[in-house]
């Protein structure tokens, strides 16, 4: 009963310390374009197109945070939610899903997406359209392309491209001067995350203008200094497990990461052991 009483104490405090956090959070919107912008607040970037076709949205972060959500965004225009598109299934990217489908959007994610939160039974947030590998949106003045990345941060990634804006939003493909989160657990890998990137950058050109999952906004050279450093950690970790080095061993050797390290890569929840962790078991589990 003690036992008991203290996690209920624990997850009370840390529940009211969440929603301290996101009480204090203010959404900052960034105009990239005519009609693209960014907006950050807590949780996976926004992105959002405005037009006279209505708003176009690229995720959604917390339920608590949608009405200042949608505040930011009636501020760029009344026009209705007409989509919001989930990069992936983690709730600081759908956590909104609800809220915005009561203001009115329609919800379109990879297959693995309504997979992924119907298991996790967040029905009254499911995708109303899903697709496989690509899809096309036309929107406010432009094609939006949408396109599916196998196995990089989790099996059910999305990335999308605005083709008259020259706006790419990466998802969690993309942590700026972080490392990144590789969800194993959930299919993602490091040499899908690799080839990810590398999709991405044949998408764009030197003016494009990156929104990452998590971050400041970016453009094509940081997103290839990005490759470059999980080119290298890749490198690093295979070469010690081909000297025959364990899971902890890989942990513990801070050579790996530490040209990045020096670089401050390492952050709250992605440590240098957490990536060289999660190098290590994708590696190690590749058929």
């Amino acid at each position: 009963m003690k036992t008991l009483k203290l996690f209920l104490s624990l997850f009370l405090v840390s529940t009211l310390a969440t929603m301290s956090a996101q009480n204090n959070v203010t959404i900052k919107t960034t105009k990239l374009s005519d009609n693209v912008y960014m907006l950050v607040g807590q949780g996976g970037n926004i992105g959002v197109s405005v037009g006279d076709d209505g708003m176009f949205v690229i995720d959604d972060q917390f339920a608590q945070l949608t009405p200042k959500i949608l505040d930011a965004i009636k501020a760029l225009s009344d026009k209705p939610i007409q989509f919001v598109v989930n990069t992936h299934f983690h709730g600081d990217h759908t956590g909104g899903n609800a809220n915005m489908k009561k203001a009115g959007a329609k919800i379109i994610a990879h297959d693995n997406v309504y997979k992924r939160l119907l298991e996790g039974n967040k029905t009254d947030g499911l995708p109303v359209i899903t697709f496989n590998d690509k899809l096309s949106v036309y929107i406010n003045g432009e094609q939006v392309l949408v396109f599916h990345v196998d196995n990089a941060h989790t099996d059910g990634d999305a990335m999308l491209y605005f083709t008259k804006s020259n706006v790419l939003h990466t998802g969690d493909n993309y942590f700026h001067k972080r490392y990144p989160y590789i969800d194993v657990n959930s299919g993602g890998s490091i040499d899908g995350y690799i080839d990810a990137v590398k999709m991405a950058l044949m998408v764009i050109d030197e003016n494009t203008k990156i929104i990452p999952g998590h971050g400041e906004l970016s453009n094509k050279a940081e997103y290839a200094s990005f490759l470059e450093m999980l080119t290298k950690l890749r490198a690093n970790v295979q070469a010690e497990i081909d000297k025959g080095k364990t899971e902890n061993d890989v942990v513990a050797n801070t050579a790996i990461t530490k040209e990045y390290d020096d670089l401050n890569y390492s952050w709250n929840f992605i440590t240098s052991e957490k990536i060289r962790r999660a190098i290590y078991i994708s590696l190690s589990t590749m058929d």
